[in-house]
């Protein structure tokens, strides 16, 4: 075979190894600010998508079909879950949510990340379906007291809101190791690069390039 074809048979092999994508989850208790991270990642990564859940609550105006939610009556939700068309799903005050499976597996096997903004049962409900594909990041605040500060500072709760929010994240909070990494969210740009270096890790996983066991083996076989 001369250089010239053999380069190209490289090129051509190289270019058969794809990346799968993968299910980064972000989980906090309220105020510790995935939110905000999760915002920002999305804006600086332009092959992370958000997940769009499935709810049987009302459309809230200013809301759209498929792209803030996708919006089904109770019994529709049900016939999913039965189907088990969902990821993970769950009941929030007197409403269903879920995680519709077909789309995140479209996404991932066209090398597309999706972003979950969950709280750790539904990350366990993630594990329990494709944990090959996951990720999962815990984000904890500094302190209690700045936890408490930042509810407050949102202005978007009463005290007694805030209060109860406090009393649920320390049991969030005791979850924390059952997650691959846990950055403490004591300045957002450090925390966002922080995430964006566990994203270019793991995307570099063996186990996530399609094709490579053939590429390498037509490596070894001078190609």
């Amino acid at each position: 075979m001369s250089k010239r074809k053999s380069d190209e048979a490289t090129v051509l092999d190289h270019a058969s190894v794809h990346r799968r994508g993968l299910m980064l989850v972000l989980s906090s208790p309220s105020g510790a600010g995935k939110t905000t991270i999760s915002r920002e990642l999305l804006r600086r990564e332009p092959n992370l998508t958000m997940s769009i859940s499935a709810t049987t609550r009302a459309k809230r105006p200013g809301e759209a079909e498929g792209v803030d939610y996708f919006f089904v009556d109770t019994t529709t939700f049900n016939l999913m879950v039965n189907r088990r068309a969902f990821l993970e799903h769950a009941h929030v005050f007197e409403n269903y949510y879920g995680t519709p499976r077909e789309p995140v597996e479209k996404a991932l096997a066209a090398g597309q990340d999706v972003l979950f903004d969950i709280d750790w049962q539904g990350t366990q409900q993630l594990a329990e379906n494709a944990r090959d594909d996951l990720v999962t990041v815990f984000i904890l605040p500094p302190s209690t007291r700045e936890l408490e500060r930042r509810l407050h500072a949102r202005a978007q709760d009463s005290d007694d809101v805030v209060a109860k929010r406090m009393a649920r994240a320390a049991d969030e909070m005791s979850h924390w190791r059952e997650y691959d990494y846990v950055i403490v969210n004591d300045d957002i740009a450090a925390s966002v690069n922080a995430v964006q270096h566990i994203l270019a890790a793991e995307r570099l996983k063996r186990d996530r390039q399609v094709g490579l066991g053939d590429f390498v083996k037509a490596l070894r076989e001078g190609q």
